[in-house]
Protein backbone atom coordinates (compact mmCIF):
# COMPACT_ATOMS: atom_id res chain seq x y z
CA UNK A 1 0.00 0.00 0.00
CA UNK A 2 1.68 3.67 -1.17
CA UNK A 3 1.58 6.21 1.88
CA UNK A 4 1.35 9.67 0.69
CA UNK A 5 3.82 12.09 2.25
CA UNK A 6 3.65 13.20 5.84
CA UNK A 7 2.41 16.39 5.91
CA UNK A 8 3.82 17.56 10.05
CA UNK A 9 0.19 18.72 11.15
CA UNK A 10 -1.87 17.68 13.79
CA UNK A 11 -5.14 15.72 12.37
CA UNK A 12 -8.19 17.28 14.07
CA UNK A 13 -11.66 15.74 13.20
CA UNK A 14 -11.64 14.94 9.43
CA UNK A 15 -9.13 17.23 8.24
CA UNK A 16 -5.54 18.50 8.96
CA UNK A 17 -4.92 21.31 11.69
CA UNK A 18 -3.66 24.78 9.74
CA UNK A 19 0.43 25.36 10.13
CA UNK A 20 1.49 27.17 13.29
CA UNK A 21 4.98 29.26 13.56
CA UNK A 22 6.30 26.58 15.96
CA UNK A 23 8.06 24.08 14.49
CA UNK A 24 10.38 20.88 15.87
CA UNK A 25 11.77 18.21 13.98
CA UNK A 26 12.12 14.22 15.00
CA UNK A 27 15.65 13.32 15.35
CA UNK A 28 17.53 10.12 14.48
CA UNK A 29 18.74 8.69 18.10
CA UNK A 30 21.42 6.58 16.50
CA UNK A 31 22.98 9.38 14.25
CA UNK A 32 21.74 12.89 15.80
CA UNK A 33 20.34 13.38 11.93
CA UNK A 34 17.09 16.07 12.22
CA UNK A 35 14.46 14.02 10.28
CA UNK A 36 11.61 15.87 7.58
CA UNK A 37 9.36 17.08 7.27
CA UNK A 38 9.48 19.55 10.38
CA UNK A 39 6.12 19.25 12.40
CA UNK A 40 3.78 22.13 13.64
CA UNK A 41 2.96 22.23 17.31
CA UNK A 42 -0.74 22.47 17.80
CA UNK A 43 -1.79 25.57 19.53
CA UNK A 44 -4.30 26.04 21.86
CA UNK A 45 -7.16 26.81 19.45
CA UNK A 46 -5.72 23.30 17.80
CA UNK A 47 -6.41 21.74 21.24
CA UNK A 48 -9.74 23.60 21.65
CA UNK A 49 -11.19 22.26 18.67
CA UNK A 50 -10.45 19.15 19.14
CA UNK A 51 -11.58 18.64 22.48
CA UNK A 52 -14.92 20.71 21.66
CA UNK A 53 -15.18 18.23 18.28
CA UNK A 54 -14.83 14.97 20.86
CA UNK A 55 -17.72 16.69 23.19
CA UNK A 56 -19.73 16.44 20.27
CA UNK A 57 -18.75 12.77 19.16
CA UNK A 58 -19.07 11.47 22.60
CA UNK A 59 -22.69 11.26 23.07
CA UNK A 60 -23.33 9.63 19.50
CA UNK A 61 -20.35 7.16 19.90
CA UNK A 62 -21.81 6.37 23.42
CA UNK A 63 -24.86 4.75 21.52
CA UNK A 64 -22.73 2.96 19.18
CA UNK A 65 -23.03 -0.73 19.27
CA UNK A 66 -20.59 -3.27 20.23
CA UNK A 67 -20.31 -4.70 16.78
CA UNK A 68 -20.01 -1.32 15.40
CA UNK A 69 -17.06 -0.25 17.73
CA UNK A 70 -15.41 -3.93 16.82
CA UNK A 71 -15.50 -2.91 13.30
CA UNK A 72 -14.08 0.80 13.81
CA UNK A 73 -11.40 -1.24 15.37
CA UNK A 74 -10.33 -4.14 13.43
CA UNK A 75 -10.26 -1.68 10.45
CA UNK A 76 -7.65 0.29 12.33
CA UNK A 77 -5.94 -3.43 13.18
CA UNK A 78 -6.09 -3.86 8.75
CA UNK A 79 -5.54 -0.42 7.58
CA UNK A 80 -1.51 -1.04 9.99
CA UNK A 81 -0.89 -4.30 8.64
CA UNK A 82 -1.86 -2.28 5.01
CA UNK A 83 0.80 0.38 5.64
CA UNK A 84 3.68 -1.86 7.61
CA UNK A 85 6.73 -1.35 4.90
CA UNK A 86 6.07 2.28 6.34
CA UNK A 87 5.93 2.09 9.78
CA UNK A 88 8.86 -0.59 9.30
CA UNK A 89 10.93 2.17 7.71
CA UNK A 90 10.05 5.00 10.04
CA UNK A 91 9.49 4.10 13.37
CA UNK A 92 13.30 3.11 13.36
CA UNK A 93 14.58 6.06 11.98
CA UNK A 94 13.22 8.16 15.01
CA UNK A 95 13.39 5.39 17.41
CA UNK A 96 16.99 3.72 16.99
CA UNK A 97 14.83 0.26 17.41
CA UNK A 98 15.54 -2.76 15.02
CA UNK A 99 13.39 -3.07 11.91
CA UNK A 100 12.36 -6.94 13.78
CA UNK A 101 11.23 -4.98 16.68
CA UNK A 102 8.95 -2.17 14.47
CA UNK A 103 7.30 -5.26 12.92
CA UNK A 104 6.79 -7.46 16.22
CA UNK A 105 5.35 -4.09 18.06
CA UNK A 106 3.26 -3.71 14.84
CA UNK A 107 1.67 -7.18 15.82
CA UNK A 108 1.29 -7.01 19.58
CA UNK A 109 -0.61 -3.62 18.15
CA UNK A 110 -2.98 -4.87 15.91
CA UNK A 111 -3.67 -7.97 18.15
CA UNK A 112 -4.42 -5.12 21.20
CA UNK A 113 -7.19 -3.87 19.00
CA UNK A 114 -8.66 -7.08 17.97
CA UNK A 115 -8.63 -8.35 21.34
CA UNK A 116 -10.83 -5.41 22.39
CA UNK A 117 -12.99 -5.44 19.29
CA UNK A 118 -14.30 -9.02 20.48
CA UNK A 119 -14.47 -7.59 24.22
CA UNK A 120 -16.97 -4.72 22.74
CA UNK A 121 -18.47 -6.63 20.47
CA UNK A 122 -19.36 -9.18 23.22
CA UNK A 123 -20.47 -7.18 26.06
CA UNK A 124 -20.30 -9.24 29.23
CA UNK A 125 -17.44 -6.17 30.16
CA UNK A 126 -21.12 -3.70 30.44
CA UNK A 127 -21.42 -5.35 33.95
CA UNK A 128 -25.13 -5.46 32.81
CA UNK A 129 -27.39 -6.54 36.71
CA UNK A 130 -30.78 -6.38 36.87
CA UNK A 131 -32.72 -6.61 40.10
CA UNK A 132 -36.91 -7.07 39.09
CA UNK A 133 -39.35 -4.99 40.94
CA UNK A 134 -41.71 -6.57 43.43
CA UNK A 135 -44.70 -4.54 44.47
CA UNK A 136 -45.77 -6.91 47.15
CA UNK A 137 -42.78 -6.88 49.44
CA UNK A 138 -43.19 -5.49 52.47
CA UNK A 139 -42.63 -4.10 54.72
CA UNK A 140 -41.81 -1.52 51.21
CA UNK A 141 -42.14 -2.41 47.86
CA UNK A 142 -39.20 -3.37 46.56
CA UNK A 143 -38.22 -1.37 43.06
CA UNK A 144 -37.07 -2.27 39.33
CA UNK A 145 -32.95 -1.35 39.20
CA UNK A 146 -30.90 -2.17 36.76
CA UNK A 147 -27.13 -1.04 35.78
CA UNK A 148 -24.66 -0.84 33.53
CA UNK A 149 -21.18 0.40 32.48
CA UNK A 150 -21.28 3.23 30.38
CA UNK A 151 -18.56 5.71 28.95
CA UNK A 152 -17.20 8.77 30.63
CA UNK A 153 -16.22 10.70 27.45
CA UNK A 154 -13.51 11.86 25.65
CA UNK A 155 -10.50 10.55 27.08
CA UNK A 156 -6.79 12.42 26.38
CA UNK A 157 -4.24 9.92 26.01
CA UNK A 158 -0.49 10.11 25.92
CA UNK A 159 1.91 8.47 23.77
CA UNK A 160 4.74 6.82 25.36
CA UNK A 161 8.50 6.92 23.78
CA UNK A 162 9.76 3.65 24.38
CA UNK A 163 6.04 1.55 22.96
CA UNK A 164 6.38 3.82 19.76
CA UNK A 165 2.87 1.60 18.53
CA UNK A 166 1.66 -0.39 21.91
CA UNK A 167 1.77 2.48 23.95
CA UNK A 168 1.20 5.28 21.43
CA UNK A 169 -1.47 6.75 19.20
CA UNK A 170 -3.51 3.10 18.58
CA UNK A 171 -2.17 1.65 21.89
CA UNK A 172 -3.57 -0.19 24.40
CA UNK A 173 -5.56 3.21 26.24
CA UNK A 174 -6.86 4.10 22.39
CA UNK A 175 -8.21 1.07 22.18
CA UNK A 176 -9.44 0.39 25.22
CA UNK A 177 -11.41 3.99 25.17
CA UNK A 178 -12.76 3.56 21.64
CA UNK A 179 -13.99 0.11 22.50
CA UNK A 180 -15.65 1.44 25.75
CA UNK A 181 -17.47 4.09 23.59
CA UNK A 182 -15.31 7.35 24.24
CA UNK A 183 -13.93 9.56 21.49
CA UNK A 184 -9.66 10.11 22.31
CA UNK A 185 -7.71 12.92 21.69
CA UNK A 186 -3.79 11.88 21.84
CA UNK A 187 -1.03 13.74 22.53
CA UNK A 188 1.64 12.55 20.26
CA UNK A 189 5.15 11.94 21.86
CA UNK A 190 7.50 14.07 20.54
CA UNK A 191 10.26 11.80 19.77
CA UNK A 192 8.65 9.59 17.12
CA UNK A 193 6.00 12.03 15.16
CA UNK A 194 6.15 10.86 11.78
CA UNK A 195 5.64 7.04 12.87
CA UNK A 196 2.74 8.98 14.70
CA UNK A 197 1.12 10.65 12.39
CA UNK A 198 1.12 7.39 10.05
CA UNK A 199 -0.55 5.56 12.57
CA UNK A 200 -3.01 8.53 13.26
CA UNK A 201 -3.87 9.22 9.56
CA UNK A 202 -5.14 5.31 9.69
CA UNK A 203 -7.44 5.68 12.50
CA UNK A 204 -9.08 8.95 10.84
CA UNK A 205 -9.64 6.96 7.67
CA UNK A 206 -11.30 4.06 9.27
CA UNK A 207 -13.45 6.57 11.36
CA UNK A 208 -14.57 8.42 8.22
CA UNK A 209 -14.98 4.91 6.47
CA UNK A 210 -17.96 3.78 8.99
CA UNK A 211 -19.85 7.53 9.21
CA UNK A 212 -18.46 8.10 13.28
CA UNK A 213 -18.73 11.50 14.41
CA UNK A 214 -15.59 14.01 13.06
CA UNK A 215 -14.29 14.28 16.61
CA UNK A 216 -14.06 10.26 17.01
CA UNK A 217 -10.34 10.78 16.92
CA UNK A 218 -7.66 13.85 16.97
CA UNK A 219 -4.00 14.04 17.11
CA UNK A 220 -2.25 16.81 18.29
CA UNK A 221 1.47 17.22 18.05
CA UNK A 222 3.84 19.24 20.49
CA UNK A 223 7.02 18.36 21.90
CA UNK A 224 7.15 20.03 25.37
CA UNK A 225 4.65 20.04 28.39
CA UNK A 226 2.43 22.77 27.50
CA UNK A 227 -0.08 21.67 24.80
CA UNK A 228 0.12 18.55 27.50
CA UNK A 229 -1.20 20.36 30.41
CA UNK A 230 -3.85 22.69 28.52
CA UNK A 231 -5.51 19.20 27.32
CA UNK A 232 -5.91 17.77 30.85
CA UNK A 233 -7.30 20.94 32.27
CA UNK A 234 -9.63 21.27 29.06
CA UNK A 235 -13.29 21.09 30.76
CA UNK A 236 -14.41 18.40 27.58
CA UNK A 237 -11.69 15.64 28.64
CA UNK A 238 -13.09 12.94 31.08
CA UNK A 239 -10.39 10.86 31.97
CA UNK A 240 -6.41 10.29 31.50
CA UNK A 241 -4.16 7.27 30.10
CA UNK A 242 -0.57 8.09 30.50
CA UNK A 243 2.37 6.07 29.83
CA UNK A 244 5.79 7.56 31.18
CA UNK A 245 7.71 8.84 34.25
CA UNK A 246 6.61 9.46 37.60
CA UNK A 247 7.37 13.49 37.20
CA UNK A 248 5.30 13.17 34.78
CA UNK A 249 2.35 11.55 35.41
CA UNK A 250 2.48 12.97 38.78
CA UNK A 251 2.20 16.32 37.51
CA UNK A 252 -0.85 15.32 35.43
CA UNK A 253 -2.38 13.76 37.95
CA UNK A 254 -1.87 17.05 39.76
CA UNK A 255 -3.58 18.93 37.26
CA UNK A 256 -6.27 16.81 37.18
CA UNK A 257 -7.24 17.11 40.69
CA UNK A 258 -7.25 20.82 40.61
CA UNK A 259 -9.65 21.01 38.09
CA UNK A 260 -13.45 22.23 38.96
CA UNK A 261 -14.71 18.63 37.81
CA UNK A 262 -11.60 16.61 38.72
CA UNK A 263 -11.29 13.47 36.60
CA UNK A 264 -9.65 10.44 36.63
CA UNK A 265 -5.88 9.87 35.78
CA UNK A 266 -5.02 6.22 34.77
CA UNK A 267 -0.99 6.82 34.78
CA UNK A 268 1.57 3.70 34.22
CA UNK A 269 5.25 5.42 35.72
CA UNK A 270 7.85 3.98 36.96
CA UNK A 271 9.12 0.81 38.77
CA UNK A 272 12.21 -1.48 39.30
CA UNK A 273 10.44 -5.11 39.49
CA UNK A 274 12.53 -6.26 41.63
CA UNK A 275 13.67 -10.24 41.27
CA UNK A 276 14.21 -12.44 44.28
CA UNK A 277 16.75 -15.23 44.43
CA UNK A 278 16.42 -18.06 46.63
CA UNK A 279 18.93 -19.88 47.34
CA UNK A 280 17.80 -23.57 45.85
CA UNK A 281 17.31 -21.75 42.13
CA UNK A 282 20.59 -19.97 42.25
CA UNK A 283 22.30 -23.54 43.30
CA UNK A 284 20.77 -25.61 40.87
CA UNK A 285 20.18 -23.15 37.68
CA UNK A 286 22.46 -19.75 38.39
CA UNK A 287 24.11 -19.77 35.46
CA UNK A 288 20.63 -19.97 33.32
CA UNK A 289 19.06 -17.20 35.57
CA UNK A 290 22.16 -15.48 34.78
CA UNK A 291 21.70 -15.64 31.27
CA UNK A 292 18.46 -14.97 31.30
CA UNK A 293 18.46 -11.50 33.64
CA UNK A 294 21.65 -10.33 31.57
CA UNK A 295 19.23 -10.84 28.26
CA UNK A 296 15.74 -8.96 29.53
CA UNK A 297 18.24 -6.10 31.43
CA UNK A 298 19.40 -5.24 27.78
CA UNK A 299 16.11 -6.27 25.83
CA UNK A 300 15.24 -2.90 23.39
CA UNK A 301 18.68 -1.51 25.98
CA UNK A 302 16.59 -1.74 28.99
CA UNK A 303 14.15 0.72 27.97
CA UNK A 304 11.34 -1.41 29.21
CA UNK A 305 8.60 -0.25 32.08
CA UNK A 306 9.33 -3.81 33.45
CA UNK A 307 12.91 -4.39 33.01
CA UNK A 308 14.38 -6.06 35.98
CA UNK A 309 15.96 -3.11 37.88
CA UNK A 310 16.46 -4.76 41.40
CA UNK A 311 17.92 -8.51 42.29
CA UNK A 312 17.55 -9.65 45.56
CA UNK A 313 20.08 -12.33 47.09
CA UNK A 314 21.61 -13.63 50.21
CA UNK A 315 25.06 -14.00 50.20
CA UNK A 316 26.88 -17.45 49.76
CA UNK A 317 28.78 -18.87 47.45
CA UNK A 318 25.59 -19.84 45.06
CA UNK A 319 25.54 -16.12 44.91
CA UNK A 320 28.55 -14.90 44.09
CA UNK A 321 28.63 -17.31 41.13
CA UNK A 322 25.60 -16.22 39.58
CA UNK A 323 27.30 -12.47 40.44
CA UNK A 324 30.30 -13.69 38.23
CA UNK A 325 28.24 -14.96 35.42
CA UNK A 326 26.34 -12.17 35.56
CA UNK A 327 29.04 -9.85 35.16
CA UNK A 328 30.82 -11.34 32.51
CA UNK A 329 26.93 -11.89 30.31
CA UNK A 330 26.93 -7.62 30.51
CA UNK A 331 30.08 -7.13 30.25
CA UNK A 332 30.09 -8.74 26.79
CA UNK A 333 26.92 -6.70 25.45
CA UNK A 334 27.47 -3.92 23.81
CA UNK A 335 26.41 -0.16 23.59
CA UNK A 336 22.83 0.30 21.83
CA UNK A 337 21.20 3.26 20.76
CA UNK A 338 18.53 4.45 23.16
CA UNK A 339 14.96 6.16 22.16
CA UNK A 340 16.49 9.54 22.23
CA UNK A 341 19.41 11.29 23.02
CA UNK A 342 17.31 12.79 26.03
CA UNK A 343 16.60 9.79 27.21
CA UNK A 344 20.12 8.86 26.99
CA UNK A 345 21.09 11.52 28.99
CA UNK A 346 18.49 11.04 31.90
CA UNK A 347 20.52 7.32 31.78
CA UNK A 348 23.80 8.56 32.44
CA UNK A 349 22.87 11.12 34.58
CA UNK A 350 20.93 7.71 37.14
CA UNK A 351 23.83 5.68 36.97
CA UNK A 352 25.63 8.49 38.11
CA UNK A 353 23.90 9.48 40.84
CA UNK A 354 23.24 5.56 41.88
CA UNK A 355 27.17 5.69 42.08
CA UNK A 356 27.98 8.74 44.21
CA UNK A 357 25.69 6.66 46.84
CA UNK A 358 27.94 4.96 49.62
CA UNK A 359 28.47 1.56 49.70
CA UNK A 360 27.68 0.89 45.81
CA UNK A 361 30.27 -0.83 44.15
CA UNK A 362 30.09 -0.81 40.33
CA UNK A 363 30.92 -4.69 38.60
CA UNK A 364 30.10 -3.51 35.17
CA UNK A 365 30.37 -0.25 33.18
CA UNK A 366 30.52 -0.41 29.17
CA UNK A 367 31.42 2.79 27.28
CA UNK A 368 28.95 4.27 25.55
CA UNK A 369 28.54 7.15 22.91
CA UNK A 370 26.40 10.07 22.68
CA UNK A 371 23.04 8.75 22.27
CA UNK A 372 23.69 5.02 23.48
CA UNK A 373 23.12 2.87 26.93
CA UNK A 374 26.12 0.33 27.65
CA UNK A 375 25.31 -2.41 29.88
CA UNK A 376 25.89 -1.42 33.66
CA UNK A 377 25.74 -3.79 36.84
CA UNK A 378 26.39 -2.74 40.55
CA UNK A 379 26.30 -3.88 43.65
CA UNK A 380 25.46 -3.08 47.55
CA UNK A 381 24.33 -4.75 50.49
CA UNK A 382 20.92 -4.80 51.83
CA UNK A 383 21.58 -2.09 55.18
CA UNK A 384 22.95 0.28 52.57
CA UNK A 385 19.87 0.59 50.42
CA UNK A 386 17.76 0.07 53.42
CA UNK A 387 19.57 3.55 54.36
CA UNK A 388 19.83 4.93 50.85
CA UNK A 389 15.82 4.93 49.50
CA UNK A 390 17.16 6.98 46.18
CA UNK A 391 18.81 3.67 45.32
CA UNK A 392 15.06 1.96 45.26
CA UNK A 393 14.31 4.29 42.38
CA UNK A 394 14.01 3.37 38.18
CA UNK A 395 17.39 3.65 36.42
CA UNK A 396 15.40 3.72 32.99
CA UNK A 397 18.45 1.80 30.67
CA UNK A 398 20.36 -1.56 30.56
CA UNK A 399 20.99 -1.94 34.32
CA UNK A 400 20.46 -3.61 37.32
CA UNK A 401 21.92 -3.19 40.92
CA UNK A 402 22.23 -6.34 42.79
CA UNK A 403 21.15 -6.11 46.77
CA UNK A 404 23.61 -8.45 48.99
CA UNK A 405 21.44 -9.31 52.29
CA UNK A 406 22.69 -11.48 54.93
CA UNK A 407 19.39 -13.20 55.67
CA UNK A 408 15.85 -13.85 54.26
CA UNK A 409 14.88 -11.97 57.39
CA UNK A 410 17.02 -8.96 55.90
CA UNK A 411 15.38 -9.78 52.24
CA UNK A 412 11.96 -9.26 53.12
CA UNK A 413 13.05 -6.43 54.95
CA UNK A 414 13.61 -4.58 51.50
CA UNK A 415 11.29 -6.23 49.52
CA UNK A 416 8.40 -4.53 52.24
CA UNK A 417 10.34 -1.08 52.13
CA UNK A 418 10.37 -1.06 48.25
CA UNK A 419 7.28 0.74 46.83
CA UNK A 420 4.63 0.14 44.43
CA UNK A 421 6.02 -1.82 41.56
CA UNK A 422 4.22 -3.08 38.08
CA UNK A 423 5.92 -6.98 38.52
CA UNK A 424 7.66 -8.92 41.42
CA UNK A 425 9.58 -12.12 40.41
CA UNK A 426 11.00 -14.60 42.20
CA UNK A 427 13.04 -17.85 41.00
CA UNK A 428 12.89 -20.86 43.53
CA UNK A 429 11.72 -24.21 43.28
CA UNK A 430 8.49 -25.17 43.93
CA UNK A 431 9.26 -26.93 47.26
CA UNK A 432 11.61 -24.07 48.51
CA UNK A 433 8.67 -21.26 48.02
CA UNK A 434 6.01 -23.58 49.17
CA UNK A 435 7.90 -23.40 52.88
CA UNK A 436 7.39 -19.07 52.40
CA UNK A 437 3.96 -18.35 51.59
CA UNK A 438 4.48 -14.88 53.29
CA UNK A 439 7.22 -14.18 50.81
CA UNK A 440 4.40 -14.60 48.28
CA UNK A 441 2.16 -12.59 49.67
CA UNK A 442 4.90 -10.13 50.62
CA UNK A 443 5.14 -9.80 46.32
CA UNK A 444 1.58 -10.01 45.62
CA UNK A 445 1.27 -6.87 48.19
CA UNK A 446 4.06 -4.61 46.20
CA UNK A 447 3.20 -5.30 43.05
CA UNK A 448 0.27 -6.15 40.10
CA UNK A 449 1.88 -9.26 38.32
CA UNK A 450 3.80 -11.91 40.02
CA UNK A 451 6.09 -14.13 38.22
CA UNK A 452 7.57 -17.39 39.43
CA UNK A 453 10.46 -17.87 37.32
CA UNK A 454 10.68 -16.28 34.13
CA UNK A 455 11.65 -12.75 33.67
CA UNK A 456 9.07 -9.85 33.68
CA UNK A 457 10.20 -7.72 30.18
CA UNK A 458 7.47 -10.12 28.06
CA UNK A 459 4.05 -8.55 28.98
CA UNK A 460 1.18 -10.93 27.29
CA UNK A 461 -2.00 -9.49 25.90
CA UNK A 462 -4.72 -11.17 27.31
CA UNK A 463 -7.66 -11.33 29.38
CA UNK A 464 -6.08 -12.40 32.89
CA UNK A 465 -2.88 -9.70 32.35
CA UNK A 466 -2.65 -7.23 35.11
CA UNK A 467 -0.55 -4.31 33.69
CA UNK A 468 -0.23 -1.87 36.58
CA UNK A 469 0.54 -1.87 40.49
CA UNK A 470 0.70 0.28 43.80
CA UNK A 471 1.88 4.09 43.44
CA UNK A 472 4.03 4.74 41.91
CA UNK A 473 3.63 2.22 39.55
CA UNK A 474 0.86 3.44 38.57
CA UNK A 475 -1.59 6.52 39.63
CA UNK A 476 -4.24 3.74 40.71
CA UNK A 477 -3.51 0.09 41.52
CA UNK A 478 -7.10 -1.15 40.80
CA UNK A 479 -6.68 -0.59 37.08
CA UNK A 480 -4.72 -2.32 34.02
CA UNK A 481 -3.75 -0.72 31.13
CA UNK A 482 -2.89 -4.08 29.43
CA UNK A 483 -5.71 -6.70 28.84
CA UNK A 484 -9.10 -6.34 28.19
CA UNK A 485 -9.81 -5.19 31.51
CA UNK A 486 -8.59 -1.87 30.82
CA UNK A 487 -11.74 -1.18 29.13
CA UNK A 488 -13.28 -0.26 32.30
CA UNK A 489 -10.91 2.60 33.12
CA UNK A 490 -12.87 4.62 30.74
CA UNK A 491 -17.11 3.86 32.02
CA UNK A 492 -18.81 4.29 35.00
CA UNK A 493 -21.87 2.43 36.47
CA UNK A 494 -25.19 4.20 36.18
CA UNK A 495 -28.94 2.20 37.59
CA UNK A 496 -32.03 3.08 36.12
CA UNK A 497 -34.75 2.68 38.50
CA UNK A 498 -38.37 2.20 37.47
CA UNK A 499 -38.24 2.64 33.76
CA UNK A 500 -40.33 1.20 31.46
CA UNK A 501 -38.81 -1.13 29.07
CA UNK A 502 -38.84 0.67 26.19
CA UNK A 503 -37.05 3.49 27.40
CA UNK A 504 -34.11 1.03 29.27
CA UNK A 505 -30.91 0.90 26.71
CA UNK A 506 -30.86 -2.42 25.02
CA UNK A 507 -28.22 -3.49 27.24
CA UNK A 508 -31.09 -3.88 30.30
CA UNK A 509 -33.76 -4.64 28.83
CA UNK A 510 -36.03 -7.65 29.82
CA UNK A 511 -35.95 -9.57 26.71
CA UNK A 512 -31.88 -9.04 26.25
CA UNK A 513 -31.84 -8.40 22.69
CA UNK A 514 -28.17 -8.41 22.59
CA UNK A 515 -27.98 -11.72 23.89
CA UNK A 516 -25.63 -10.67 26.84
CA UNK A 517 -24.62 -12.45 29.85
CA UNK A 518 -25.85 -10.59 32.68
CA UNK A 519 -26.69 -10.99 36.43
CA UNK A 520 -30.04 -11.03 36.58
CA UNK A 521 -31.68 -11.74 40.63
CA UNK A 522 -27.80 -12.94 41.81
CA UNK A 523 -27.60 -15.39 39.30
CA UNK A 524 -25.26 -15.18 36.10
CA UNK A 525 -28.01 -15.98 33.04
CA UNK A 526 -27.86 -15.04 29.23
Amino acid sequence: MTTKPLQGLSLIGQTPAAPSGMLFHAQNPATGEALDPPYHEAGDEDMDRACRLAAEAAPVLARTSGKLRADFLRAIAARLEAIAEAIAARMPQETGLPEARARGELARTCGQLRLFAAVAEEGAWLDARIDHGDPERRPAPKPDIRSMLQPLGPVAVFAASNFPLAFSVAGGDTASAFAAGCPVVVKAHGAHPGLSELVGREIQAAARERGLPEGTFALLFGAGSRLGAALVRHPAIQAVGFTGSIAGGTALMRLAAERPQPIPVYAEMGSVNPVVLLEGALARRGTAIAEGLAASVTLGAGQFCTCPGLVLAVDGPAYRDFRAVLSARLAALPAAPMLSLAMAEHFQNGIAAQQVCPGVEALVRGSAGAGHGAPVLQETSADNLLAQPRLMEEVFGPSTLLVRAESETELVQVLKALPGQLTATVHADEAELAERPALVETLAKMAGRVLFGGFPTGVEVGHAMVHGGPFPATSDGRSTSVGSAAITRFARPVCYQGFPDTLLPETLREGNPLGLMRLVDGERRR
